[in-house]
């Protein structure tokens, strides 16, 4: 439980009134706006962030900007000086372009580091405030509870049981212990020993609640001096991003053999080293693949933003690829699957059972419902806690007057060993302690030593309102006399007083998302800490089929290969602690499957990491869930999940369908610019050329395809095996075909030109038309695989057709404008001249389609 209620209750450690206000309501507003403006943002700088000037520097290093200056420097040796200032002015575009791809994917990053932040819970103007941990400023009332990062240096006004993990600052392992400021301190001291009232920003709160006022922030924290970066989102090469760069250096060996064979053969066979120079680095600029790359870091950035936008946050990109693959979904059921919108629905005891909607519990019951809310903290957060006070100071007056007059001499934690809440009151008008709990009934029953009969006649009635879907607590009451209290609850002696059960409504969407989980071949695993009858009925609701249900108690009992077996099968698994999660997702694992799993916990940070892919909870999550996990769910909602599903299918399928463009675009590039040396005809390309396609190529990969809406019918086939290669045998074959179809189409064309004795001129502008013309038809029919290009005329996507109009206009500037025509080394077509060209570009993919038509047929009848 957090300490949010202490706010209340705080004593009065500062001397003077104005600090004992402070203290109340926090700094206000517009005092933390000014503040900040004052000190600044409370980050560190991030070594992971380049500036402009870095961009450009690495992208002047690129081996296509070195060719192009190449290619340059070489027409200024031939004397060409026209040539060579296009040439390198072209740099200076291409360049450009390159340099804001890199900005945009950038400042995404950024963003998404932004986001990847710290949360702190705050006090401001009286009341909480969750902020980024970067607004955080000097002389903030921070609340802090375990699981959390402390989000900067500060000393502790009040704190209970409260230890810390320091390593980060001291590298010791162990946690130290801390305790409240017993005076007025405005200076911090190094990390220290236990008993130190101080906490230092980046370490973790590994027990216990706490509320500390900040002394200081940013660089001028400990761990600024120190120098450390934190909490940067993960920029790591991803399995795709490996296997792209193998394929770029093959492409990279393959161009530089062609470009030497290409030199050799033009000294060889036409004289002129210079000129064969100029034909090897136009052919390696074709040839070159440095678009791959490009497109991975651009869809890979872009598409995390775009699940942002879903409300899901990505910390680690190789998530991103990864969920095309997931075939398991572990989640919670509490607010993942229901609101964790709780009411008291029902009060269970010996003497029978109320419906709350009736109002008023009955006398017998009373005494029931004043425990229960007695056990809840002074200003709850937990969604049930504040049920049962709703209920409790609706229907009795008596229970506000206990608790405001009252004081809460100890409480007792919920702990792993006992989940049960305790806490002693100390009546004014008695020297006797009321001993209140609440929490599961077998750890109730546990408390109040229950025997055989009672612990039936427990377990019955919980299993009665547990079939109901409701959530279930015991309570219990004890007295207490003693000069000092026992160290945990079981030293009192307690008697059993009945059941409150809460109602959780399921979310409205549930369903439907998991309908469509099942249409996807995404299984569904349903984990509670809740009765097994309880998450039955919740699985009814929602349509979540399962062989049985898997109970903690009979899960802690299992070998690991019982654990495998049932996993198989089971998709219910209830009264599960948190420390279980783990041999759950590695049974999974075991069993081949790609398992995501939801967590908001400190200890479900162990099974959010083996997890493929860890989904923490954002909302009611601690730091050390959201550090553990590739993903944080902003809203806490299921279906947020399966639109992130949806979205790492669709980002991959767009990954595919620009690699597979990319591969069957440099096929005629890189042809055209070899097969008219090998026949002896004029060469079609010159480095402005491949300049020119490159203004086409770059923004169709990183933007046109990136852009591309998702299949109708992606969420309905299986998920992809994570082994299978970006590139299968399947897709390799189809974009090498669209290539030599529309390098086979060029070449014949070309050839034809000349032995009709067409001029030089005319025949490289019809050819390099036809180019351009089968290169825009290739954009269009790798959108799908399976779908004709006719079929993609329905698939919205605005960018594209700026794409390729773009390129269109560029054509016809370069045919028509004099000066371009001239740069170009073109000749003025004719009507007929551009229709030879339209239908060659036509002709190549007819038979490209032909080809996915006869693709499709084979996969109709192999299944």
């Amino acid at each position: 439980m957090r300490l949010c209620g202490y706010l209340g209750i705080l004593p009065s450690i500062m001397p003077t009134s104005a600090h004992h206000h402070l203290l109340q309501t926090g700094l206000s507003d517009a005092e933390a706006a000014r503040r900040l403006a004052r000190y600044g943002a409370n980050e560190l700088p991030s070594a992971g962030k380049r500036g402009l000037h870095v961009i450009a520097a690495e992208v002047v290093r690129e081996p296509m900007f070195l060719l192009l200056i190449a290619g340059g420097a070489i027409y200024l040796v031939l004397g060409d000086v026209r040539e060579a200032l296009i040439l390198l002015a072209s740099v200076f575009v291409v360049m450009g372009i390159t340099i804001y791809q890199e900005r945009k994917t950038e400042r995404t990053l950024d963003a998404l580091r932004d986001l990847s932040s710290p949360r702190a819970l705050v006090v401001r103007s009286g009341r909480q405030q969750r902020i980024a941990g970067r607004d955080v400023v000097p002389g903030d009332l921070v609340i802090l509870g375990e699981g959390d990062r402390v989000p900067a240096d500060g000393v502790l006004l009040e704190c209970n049981q409260f230890s810390v993990d320091e390593s980060l600052l001291t590298g010791e392992s162990l946690p130290v212990s801390k305790g409240a400021a017993g005076a007025e301190i405005v200076r911090m001291e190094v990390p220290g020993g236990d008993g130190s009232p101080f906490v230092y920003s980046g370490s973790l709160v590994i027990q216990g609640q706490g509320i500390a006022r900040v002394l200081e922030t940013g660089a001028r924290t400990q761990i600024g001096h120190i120098g450390k970066a934190l909490q940067q989102l993960e920029v790591e090469n991803t399995p795709l991003q490996r296997q792209t760069a193998r394929m770029v250096r093959l492409f990279a060996v393959i161009g530089l053999g062609l470009c030497v064979l290409v030199v050799l053969l033009y000294a060889g066979l036409r004289g002129g080293w210079l000129d064969g120079l100029l034909a090897g680095i136009t052919l390696a600029m074709a040839v070159l693949p440095e678009e791959f790359p490009v497109v991975l870091t651009v869809f890979l950035a872009l598409g995390a933003w775009r699940i942002s936008q879903k409300n899901v946050l990505t910390r680690r990109m190789p998530a991103v690829e990864t969920l095309g693959s997931a075939t398991v979904l572990c989640v919670d059921k509490t607010g993942t699957l229901t609101e964790n919108r709780m009411a008291l629905a029902e009060i269970a005891g010996d003497d029978g059972s109320h419906d709350t909607a009736k109002g008023e519990p009955p006398p017998a019951l009373r005494r029931t419902v004043r425990a229960a809310a007695l056990a809840c903290e002074l200003s709850p957060s937990d969604p049930m806690e504040r049920a049962i006070l709703d209920y409790a100071l609706a229907t009795d007056a008596e229970i506000e007057r206990m608790r405001t007059g009252w004081t809460l001499v100890r409480e007792y934690d919920l702990t792993p060993e006992l989940l049960a809440v305790t806490h002693c009151w100390k009546n004014p008008q008695s020297d006797e302690l009321l001993v209140a709990s609440k929490g599961a009934p077998e750890a109730v029953a546990r408390l109040c030593n229950a025997d055989a009969r009672l612990r039936d006649r427990m377990l019955k009635q919980t299993a009665e309102l547990a079939d109901k879907g409701r959530r279930v607590l015991a309570v219990a009451e004890g007295r207490f006399r003693g000069p000092a209290l026992p160290a945990d609850p079981t030293g009192f002696t307690f008697s059993y007083l009945g059941l409150i059960a809460l109602a959780d409504p399921v979310r409205p969407a549930v369903p439907r998302a998991l309908q469509e989980c099942r249409d996807a071949g995404v299984r569904v695993v349903m984990i509670t800490g809740d009765y097994p009858g309880t998450a039955m009925a919740i699985a009814r609701q929602i349509g979540l089929d399962s062989a049985g249900v898997v109970t903690g108690e009979h899960l802690a009992d299992m070998s690991d290969a019982e654990l495998r077996a049932r996993s198989a099968e089971v998709n219910i698994f209830a009264r599960v602690v948190p420390e279980q999660k783990l041999r759950l997702v590695n049974a999974l694992k075991a069993n081949g499957e790609i398992v995501a799993m939801t967590g908001d916990g400190v200890n479900d940070a162990p099974a959010l990491k083996a997890a493929h892919i860890g989904v923490a909870m954002g909302t009611r999550g601690t730091d050390v869930a959201r550090e553990a996990s590739a993903l944080v769910l902003l809203d806490d909602q299921f279906t947020s999940i399966v639109e992130t599903i949806r979205l790492g299918r669709r980002i991959f399928d767009n990954i595919r369908h620009a690699m597979a463009y990319l591969l069957a675009v440099h096929v005629p590039t890189a042809g055209m610019a070899l097969v008219p040396l090998m026949a002896g005809l004029p060469l079609v390309f010159f480095p402005v050329h491949i300049v020119f396609l490159e203004f086409v190529i770059d923004p169709a990969c990183s933007v046109a395809f990136e852009a591309e809406p998702a299949n109708p019918n992606i969420m309905k086939r299986p998920p992809r095996d994570p082994r299978e290669p970006l590139l299968g045998a399947r897709l390799l074959w189809f974009a090498l075909f669209q290539g030599l179809g529309v390098l086979g189409a060029t070449a014949v064309l070309y050839w034809l030109l000349f032995d009709d004795g067409a001029a030089e001129g005319r025949a490289r502008a019809i050819a390099f038309t036809a180019l351009v013309l089968g290169n825009a038809a290739m954009i269009l029919s790798n959108r799908s695989q399976t779908r004709t290009i006719l079929a993609t005329f329905a698939m919205p996507n605005p960018a594209l057709w700026w794409v390729i109009g773009g390129a269109l206009a560029g054509l016809l500037l370069a045919l028509y404008v004099p000066a371009l025509r001239h740069v170009f080394h073109f000749d003025a077509l004719t009507a007929y001249d551009l229709g030879l060209a339209a239908l060659a570009a036509f002709a190549a993919i007819v038979c490209s389609e032909i080809f996915k038509l006869g693709l499709r047929w084979r996969a109709r009848r192999l299944s």
